[in-house]
């Protein structure tokens, strides 16, 4: 078996003071997340945040920077993630729109709302990119290059 790390992408979204998360269904129960999901054969990191936004939240999202890249190994699950974490502004919403299986719906969390539930964060992740942003890492997506 060859390793290599499951590559995920994340919209870290902030407005009025609030964080776009999922509240999701997981084995464990409820947990939050960032919009988030795996990057897609052939698809571009850029355009595997937009898709996995829309499908998970119904909002258009539009990255303009790159928060950050994270390395992170489950300790339960033996798995490695590479996630790739975006901000962004959010360009519309579709609120007749389905959600993807296991969401139950998108909310918006104060900074505070979102360090109160970490027993409930799907990864570390969630909170430490919300971090990065709100102390203004961004980087821009001219970094990322993707060649079909």
């Amino acid at each position: 078996m060859i390793w290599k790390p499951h590559v995920t992408v994340a919209a870290v979204v902030q407005r009025d003071g609030k964080y776009l998360l999922v509240e999701e269904e997981t084995e464990s129960g409820l947990a939050f997340n960032q919009p988030a999901g795996h990057l897609e054969e052939g698809e571009a990191l850029v355009d595997a945040v937009v898709r996995e936004t829309l499908e998970e939240t119904a909002y258009d999202f539009r990255p303009t920077h790159l928060v950050g890249v994270y390395h992170w190994h489950h300790p339960v699950k033996d798995i490695t993630y590479l996630r790739f974490a975006f901000a962004g502004e959010l360009r519309g919403h579709h609120p007749e729109r389905r959600l993807d299986d296991g969401i139950v719906a998108a909310r918006w969390l104060t900074l505070d709302e979102v360090r109160a539930t970490q027993e409930r964060h799907r990864s570390p992740l969630i909170l430490r990119c919300i971090e990065d942003l709100a102390a203004g890492r961004r980087y821009p997506l001219d970094l990322l290059v993707h060649y079909a």
